[in-house]
């Protein structure tokens, strides 16, 4: 198998495209640097592609060295056909790899082995052949050994059955059609443990659908209901249609051991082939189930982590509480605390209510806070109505955004935020969390494990290796895409650049610190174990301002910079032009040029060279600053009762799940547009029309009080 051909096939790729892109992974080259930085080898491949790219191959290595096993094993057999060999090289999946190596797996002991130790085996070959002549009751007869527990021929008989039904179940052909049928035409089914106990799984208490249609969402509901004790899920085909593929195939004609083989078919079908099928078909319904919800994961904290950052303000982080009253901390521009404090805005004593409004509304405008982050856990919604009332005495030019506080309990219980503030108890840690989240959300939420961010469906329940995987690749992605600022990034934020352990972004931090702002990025060759190879794949990501050379402040590579100061020349500019308003003119003087022309002179790509003149345009540019910003509020906080059905409200995406998305309204509880009313045409999943972050306008179509739930639609055009 050519693997690198097999994925320029799935991957509808030029060879060469896929060629490269591969020797640039075997070269320990990361993900984003290929991405960016070799774009003429890959064609321009971005960052996704690459890594779904870079998941089949390891998968298709793997399954090319596990047939490499199996063929080696059954070699040393003795057992190898020319047409096994070809079946085993033709496979495609590793399940069809180990259907082939079944039957030469060694066994453990089962009924079909001890009937082999008995001696039974060469009755079961001429049963098998089912010759009319063949009178199997006088065949077993020469069997009957008492001292071998074979009294009589029906026990005779029943241990050659034995043996039959375990090489039918080791027929790789026969289960490979049984997983067909029931994929095509199986139901998968639920009832309750026990009807009486109420559950969020009373929907799936009798319950039954099409294999071949179940949602995704819905088969990892059925896997923690029945994980959990409430559920029994079982799949099925309909009546007959197992055992008609398997006698289909081994049974010949009528006779008396065409019956027998027929009994023997239908027990290995009911007790070894079905059972063993339907627990692979499980899995992979759980396996596909999980690969969606983890796509969908990985999308939502994308969107997350790339929200526009709030810059240039003075944030006050709320975190809100009742008994132990609100924590705050107020950050600069930079996130660097300035003060912190506790007040009492939702106590029950009134004095102490306004003893601390009071002491609030001082510290809004002793420190010019011009923002407030307000946590959306517990007394969200009272905290809020007392900023707003605040806000409305002060009538500056103060605004404030409710933002999900989920994770900040874990990192301010870290050892990462202990580190970081050792002065600070737990609860003041996450206040400047939370500020420094509307602040620089990707900044803050690297520093905490992304399946506690709180997007996404089932996370819980996913299988961690992949789940830590996909989404350290998001992560990875997102930070290298934005860059950071090599003299102010933490040292978590550093171990996110391509070719950066935590070893050298602590040694990076270090450095820093020992001997001041770094103004030229061929320093970081002098950070403590940060070589030649790691500055290839780290440099183009880590921005240095008012450096020596404007270039470090860009995303061009240090292996461009002579192309990207010939390109200057060739134009008219100098390196003092950068950012300036004279570089407008710089994509007119390239046409002129031809890009062609100059991209051959300078000795890289065109889009190198499109890269390059790009960033010389805007030094230092943050590419979430093109996004909508996010919807912050200033008053008029409502409350679940306030609703009614019909009103039009603006509110903010905080997930995307398979049948919806929710969407934070202002009044604590998020309502939740159906996939049906996200728009006016069909769309498979709802992230073709919303992402996390997103602000859109609804219209409330139902509120239920009691259950604390909100039915919106996005359907504005529609009137009941």
């Amino acid at each position: 198998m050519d693997i690198n051909q097999l994925l320029a096939q799935e991957f509808k790729l030029r060879q060469e495209q896929v060629d490269n892109t591969v020797a640039l992974i075997d070269d320990d080259k990361t993900i984003p640097f290929i991405a960016r930085y070799r774009k003429e080898l890959t064609g321009s491949l971005d960052d996704q592609i690459l890594r779904e790219l870079h998941d089949r191959l390891m998968y298709l290595r793997n399954l090319q060295k596990r047939k490499e096993e199996i063929t080696a094993a059954i070699t040393e057999q003795g057992k190898m056909t020319d047409d096994l060999a070809k079946a085993i090289d033709a496979a495609k999946t590793l399940v069809e790899a180990e259907d082939l190596y079944r039957p030469f797996r060694p066994k453990r002991k089962t009924r079909a082995s001890i009937a082999r130790e008995k001696g039974l085996e060469p009755l079961a070959m001429l049963l098998l052949v089912q010759d009319r002549k063949t009178d199997p009751e006088r065949e077993a007869e020469k069997f009957i050994d008492t001292e071998k527990d074979l009294p009589d021929a029906a026990a005779v008989l029943q241990g050659a059955m034995d043996i039959i039904a375990e090489l039918i179940s080791d027929d790789a052909a026969l289960r490979k059609k049984l997983r067909a049928a029931l994929n095509q035409k199986g139901t998968i089914s639920s009832r309750a443990s026990d009807a009486e106990q109420e559950s969020v799984y009373q929907t799936y208490y009798e319950y039954e659908e099409q294999l071949a249609k179940i949602a995704n969402h819905r088969v990892l509901a059925l896997d923690r209901g029945e994980k959990e004790g409430f559920l029994k899920v079982a799949l099925s085909l309909p009546e007959g249609i197992g055992e008609q593929v398997v006698t289909t195939a081994y049974v010949k004609g009528e006779s008396a051991a065409a019956d027998l083989v027929g009994q023997a078919a239908a027990d290995s079908y009911k007790r070894l082939i079905f059972p063993a099928v339907e627990r692979e078909i499980r899995a992979d319904l759980t396996a596909r189930a999980a690969e969606a919800a983890i796509k969908v994961f990985a999308s939502n904290l994308r969107q997350l982590l790339m929200q526009p950052p709030v810059k240039n303000t003075v944030t006050l982080g709320l975190d809100p509480g009742f008994r132990t009253g609100c924590k705050i901390a107020i950050v600069d521009d930079t996130g660097k605390v300035l003060h912190t404090d506790v007040v009492y805005i939702t106590a029950n004593s009134a004095a102490q209510i306004q003893t601390s409004r009071a002491k609030l509304k001082k510290m809004i405008l002793d420190w010019n806070v011009t923002t407030i982050a307000i946590g959306n856990g517990t007394a969200s919604r009272e905290s809020e109505k007392t900023v707003a009332e605040i806000l409305s005495e002060i009538k500056g030019n103060i605004s404030y955004m409710v933002v999900s506080e989920a994770g900040a309990s874990v990192y301010s219980a870290s050892k990462l935020a202990a580190e970081e503030f050792p002065d600070y108890d737990v609860s003041l840690r996450s206040a400047v969390s939370i500020a420094r989240r509307l602040q620089d959300p990707l900044a803050e939420l690297v520093k905490i494990d992304p399946k506690a961010i709180g997007v996404g469906q089932y996370q819980h329940d996913m299988p961690k290796a992949r789940m830590d995987e996909a989404l350290a690749g998001v992560v990875e992605s997102c930070v290298n895409t934005v860059g950071v600022d090599l003299n102010t990034a933490s040292h978590s934020l550093l171990t996110h650049i391509a070719g950066i352990n935590a070893g050298v972004a602590k040694n990076i931090v270090a450095y820093r610190e020992e001997n001041g702002a770094f103004t030229d990025r061929k320093q970081l060759l002098k950070v403590p174990k940060l070589g030649k190879k790691a500055y290839e794949q780290c440099a183009g990501f880590l921005r240095v301002r008012d450096g020596k050379n404007p270039l470090d402040n860009t995303a061009v590579h240090p292996e461009s910079y002579a192309a990207a100061k010939e390109l200057l020349s060739a134009c008219g500019f100098a390196l003092a032009n950068i950012g300036g308003d004279a570089l407008s003119e710089l994509p007119k003087k390239l046409d002129a040029v031809g890009k062609k022309q100059l991209s051959e002179q300078l000795g890289i790509g065109i889009p190198t060279l499109e890269d390059i003149v790009s960033e010389l345009q805007k030094p230092g540019r943050d590419l979430r600053d093109e996004l909508p910003p996010p919807l912050m509020r200033s008053g008029d906080v409502m409350e679940l009762k306030d609703l009614k059905p019909g009103m039009e409200l603006v509110g903010t995406v905080r997930n995307v799940i398979d049948f919806g998305a929710f969407v934070d309204i202002g009044v604590h509880e998020d309502g939740l547009v159906h996939i049906s009313q996200l728009c006016n045409r069909y769309i498979k999943h709802p992230l073709e029309v919303v992402q996390v972050g997103e602000v859109v306008r609804v219209r409330v179509l139902d509120v239920d009080v009691k259950r604390k739930r909100i039915a919106l639609t996005m359907r504005l055009e529609e009137k009941k």
